[in-house]
């Protein structure tokens, strides 16, 4: 056993013997990039975790967080049993009693069942950084009401959006850059955590095969400090570079006009004429109606061999025929028009490199020289593979073209209030050098690509919300025009977070970051009870922090909260969790049972789909129960029609029944792996009972490998469109036509400028949604910069996630706190010394919205105009279990206090989002510094009072260094 000051080793590899371990396989969670672990038991607890070798996503490679995960096991921190807010206690004084689970049940059932009946608006659920969207989804859909939304509107959606609106898919999940193909790499506001270990290892390969990799970033750490160049850009500004990148390239000719005119929708004609045509497409009123985001067909392109407008498709792709992408035109009935890539062109025209520079921060010249490499490798450094493949309109390609320039983008471009936009731009960029879903180039994972737009529409029925009432759609999806959005009759939100309204319409992942502060203020109108999980509310995933506390203690004049009752499900005592009214402990991943499944979010690779399971370890601590089972055991209750039978009895015995026998479609499940009641059918097939274990006898993951000639260019490539469409992955067959220019947007538009009939957005809205939604892509200025003096605040302030960090999951891991006890606040020597402040020393952080103090260290890897510090470090003391004076709560700090949840607009507040999809405007605060004086406090700024421990912690010291150092004699 472990000898107090003794000099003997704590472990001797040479005593070490694994006769009595036990190796179990599963999937991690420290993080979501999912990677395959092993993880060793003796005498049923967790002794070691490392990487899975025979996992296709990280091949055994594991991480600083991976490898810790013992430690969230043992976390003094764990939530053991429900709790229930003590009558007569205040909210955030975090003092409750244990109650049994049948009581907390008890309790949930009676008030949703309520509600349900009643008015089931009137329930909230927002899910934090969860992996079971699908599940969530459904039980908000059955529950039938709207007021549903997931992490992604706080994180990365205009990532998602901007780019599933433009080529069908998107970074990270979804798709990203094949640099085993790739001979230049340019990334572009990724922070370190994003894909984690299978980036690190693309990485390697990619340098050690002499391949370029450039980064773009006003930070340079993690991926960029092995980048063969760095150049810092001020945040919020890399839409101006790509501008001005599109100019150059058009201007010098570097685009690849035969993928242009056959695979986009640059050579379609785009009507020039007022009206409500104008800025659409222009069509054929013999061949039926118009073409229109869901449907790519009735579109006339330019015929330079014929001299007319032909239908782009099919007879657009035609042989004999050169679809024009410049110049103006006229239609027989006088209608003039133009391709959309002639607008494309006349929209950069004036963006010259000179322009970008006054923007950016970026030279000029670099500008046209880093076109120049991105054009010539694409083209002139090109190559073929001998793979055959035929397209959506038959034609035999007898080679895949690839186009070496691969690009990776995330949070860096999506959290601004301009990153729809920004993102917009890439992805043109991406296509007019031919990349998308080519040999070294972005390439898509399955199930995508998806339709431009994706055949899934949102609820936005108002008359549909009734008791004990399903919705007839789900609560999240994609709208195609003002049509599909969900807004009662005179205009105002159906949501309580204004998702998929006139304020934020393409918000396809929804709001979560508004929930709070519009349920308090009751608009549209109040709600009753909000469950939120894994989502720490009270802290470092919401926005002007200590306001936001204060409003979930707010009450009204009757005495009564203004959010009447608050569920918290988490494993562990975050910031949040003193604010609830009922708190539901969850498992660890190593407890539960959880799918990454394709109906959510697979770990697919470029080859074919890929999902995987976690399955249990070990046993739930205490009464620990996994959420998934809470929402099946509520729905069952509840009597919801896709979990009963028809007299009423429960479907489902738990969730892995619930994952093994739901079946979205006939013969598509969760899981596709292992289907069929023998278990020989893969893809589709009907349940089988035994799937669970044979996904664990398979290390946890299935894995498909599409034939050779299905694995590119799926946006058009008819073998596999079809086999899509055969899984249960699309709708239709149809060919995926990239969207230079985005007749979705233009539809709304044309509402805002009162030219099309139809719905109407308020008057107050009219500008915002004529001046935003434009069809091509454009560069604004963040909307706050337009809100402060950026004179008197002229620094850019950013946050972003180690690599040994995953919000505020980890920083109270014990191993892990040792790489990250605290933060610091990074700025530029220059910056800092024209401030007075020293290395070291502490200063005032000071925002239009807030201030803190916090330690500042000299950096000269940060771009001068811009300071940054890593996110959800700082703590409030108590919480998380972490002693009161812990360096997280006394030296650590949180940008968040410094950011505002809303911006005045048309004399009242709009949320701080992106006015397209609502994805929060974390990266877009303006700051000043100045150096804190001697006799203040060494400590941050703002504090809380400490969080008291609640009951039934696992908050033993003693017991945890018991577990690692303990070994059988």
């Amino acid at each position: 056993m472990f000898k107090f000051l003794s000099s003997d080793p704590v472990h001797n590899p040479a005593a070490s013997s694994t006769a009595d371990t036990e190796v179990k396989t599963t999937t991690c969670y420290m993080c979501a990039c999912r990677c395959g672990i092993r993880v060793h038991l003796r005498d049923g607890q967790v002794r070691y975790i490392d990487g899975n070798p025979d996992h296709p996503l990280n091949k055994g490679v594991i991480c600083a967080k991976g490898s810790s995960g013992i430690m969230k096991q043992v976390s003094p921190a764990r939530l053991t049993q429900p709790l229930l807010r003590k009558p007569g206690s205040e909210r955030g004084e975090g003092v409750f009693e244990p109650i049994s689970w049948e009581r907390a049940f008890d309790i949930l059932e009676k008030r949703l069942s309520h509600l349900r009946a009643t008015d089931p608006k009137k329930f909230a659920l927002f899910t934090g950084r969860d992996q079971m969207q699908a599940l969530t989804g459904l039980f908000a859909r059955q529950f039938g009401t709207p007021n549903y939304a997931a992490h992604g509107g706080f994180c990365s959606v205009n990532m998602a959006a901007g780019m599933i609106y433009s080529v069908g898919g998107s970074f990270w999940e979804f798709g990203g850059p094949d640099l085993d193909h790739a001979k230049l790499f340019v990334m572009i506001g990724t922070a370190e955590d994003h894909h984690s270990n299978p980036m690190k290892m693309a990485l390697g390969k990619f340098k050690r095969a002499g391949g370029r990799f450039i980064s773009i970033n006003p930070v340079r750490t993690g991926y960029s400090a092995i980048a063969d160049e760095w150049i810092p850009i001020r945040p919020g500004t890399d839409g101006a570079l790509f501008m001005a990148l599109l100019h150059e390239l058009i201007a010098h000719d570097l685009v690849d006009r035969p993928f242009l005119q056959r695979f986009t929708n640059a050579p379609q004609l785009v009507v020039l004429d007022e009206g409500e045509r104008e800025g659409l497409f222009a069509f054929d009123p013999a061949a039926g109606v118009p073409g229109d985001g869901r449907n790519p067909h009735n579109k006339l392109a330019w015929d330079l061999t014929s001299g007319r407008a032909i239908q782009a498709y099919p007879e657009g792709v035609e042989e004999g025929r050169s679809l024009a992408l410049e110049g103006h035109y006229t239609l027989p009935d006088g209608t003039r028009v133009a391709p959309a890539f002639q607008l494309l062109r006349e929209r950069v025209s004036q963006h010259t490199p000179e322009w970008a520079e006054a923007i950016t921060g970026i030279a000029a010249e670099r500008i046209r020289q880093l076109a120049r490499e991105m054009g010539e490798t694409a083209l002139h450094q090109a190559f073929e593979l001998p793979i055959p493949w035929t397209d959506a309109w038959g034609k035999q390609h007898p080679t895949t073209q690839a186009r070496p320039v691969a690009f990776h983008a995330m949070r860096g471009l999506a959290a601004h209030s301009n990153g729809f936009q920004t993102v917009r731009s890439l992805a043109v960029l991406m296509s007019l050098l031919g990349t998308i879903d080519a040999p070294g180039g972005f390439r898509h994972k399955a199930p995508y690509p998806r339709h431009i737009v994706p055949n899934y529409r949102a609820f936005n029925d108002p008359d549909m919300i009734k008791p004990n009432t399903p919705l007839n759609a789900a609560p999240l999806g994609f709208p195609a025009n003002p049509e599909e959005l969900a807004v009662r009759a005179d205009g105002t939100p159906l949501r309580i977070d204004h998702a998929f309204s006139w304020e934020h319409p393409l918000s396809a992942h929804g709001l979560m970051h508004n929930v709070i502060t519009n349920a308090v203020r009751g608009d549209p109108y109040k709600i009753d009870t909000l469950l939120i999980f894994m989502a720490n509310m009270a802290w470092n995933s919401t926005m002007n922090t200590m306001e936001v506390r204060k409003k979930l203690n707010a009450r009204g004049e009757d005495g009564e909260y203004l959010i009447p009752f608050l569920v918290v499900c988490d494993a562990f005592q975050s910031e949040t969790v003193a604010f609830a009214d009922l708190v539901l402990p969850d498992t660890t991943y190593l407890e539960r049972h959880d799918v990454m499944s394709m109906l959510d979010r697979p770990i697919s690779e470029f080859d074919g789909p890929v999902d995987s399971v976690r399955v249990p370890v070990v046993e739930p601590t205490g009464e620990c129960k996994p959420f998934q089972e809470v929402l099946i055991e509520l729905a069952s209750r509840l009597k919801f029609p896709a979990f009963t039978n028809e007299d009423g009895s429960r479907k489902f015995k738990d969730y892995p029944d619930f994952v093994v026998n739901f079946q979205a479609q006939p013969g598509v499940g969760f899981l596709m792996g292992w289907r069929g009641k023998d278990g020989t059918q893969h893809l589709r097939g009907e349940p089988n009972p035994n799937q669970w274990e044979m996904y664990a006898k398979n290390n946890c993951v299935f894995q498909h490998h599409m034939p050779k000639d299905q694995q590119y260019m799926r946006n058009w490539n008819r073998p596999y469109l079809d086999f899509a469409k055969e899984k249960g992955w699309r709708q239709k067959n149809d060919p995926v036509q990239l969207a230079i220019y985005s007749d979705t947007l233009q539809t709304f538009r044309l509402a805002a400028q009162g030219k099309s009939k139809g719905r109407q957005p308020p008057d107050h809205l009219r500008e915002r949604i004529a001046t935003y939604f434009d069809p091509l892509p454009f560069w604004y200025e963040p909307l706050e910069n337009a809100c402060v003096d950026t004179q008197q605040f002229p620094l850019a302030a950013i946050t972003q996630r180690p690599m040994a960090m995953y919000h505020s999951w980890d920083s109270q891991n014990a191993w892990l706190r040792q790489i990250h006890s605290h933060n610091y606040l990074h700025v530029n020597p220059v910056t800092a010394r024209a401030a007075g402040v020293e290395d070291g020393g502490w200063a005032w952080v000071t925002s239009a919205w807030g201030e803190l103090r916090c330690m500042v260290r000299h950096s000269d890897a940060v771009e001068p105009g811009t300071v940054w510090t890593w996110n959800a470090i700082g703590k409030a003391s108590g919480a998380w279990q972490l002693a009161p004076g812990a360096d997280e709560s006394r030296k650590g700090f949180l940008m968040n206090h410094l950011i505002t949840e809303e911006l005045p607009f048309a004399g009242g507040q709009i949320s701080n989002s992106d006015p397209v999809t609502g994805q929060a405007g974390w990266y877009d605060v303006r700051v000043n510094l100045r150096p804190a004086q001697p006799e203040e406090p060494a400590a941050s700024f703002p504090q809380v009072r400490t969080v008291p421990s609640v009951p039934g912690l696992l908050r033993s010291g003693r017991r945890v260094m018991t577990h690692i150092l303990s070994k059988k004699p």
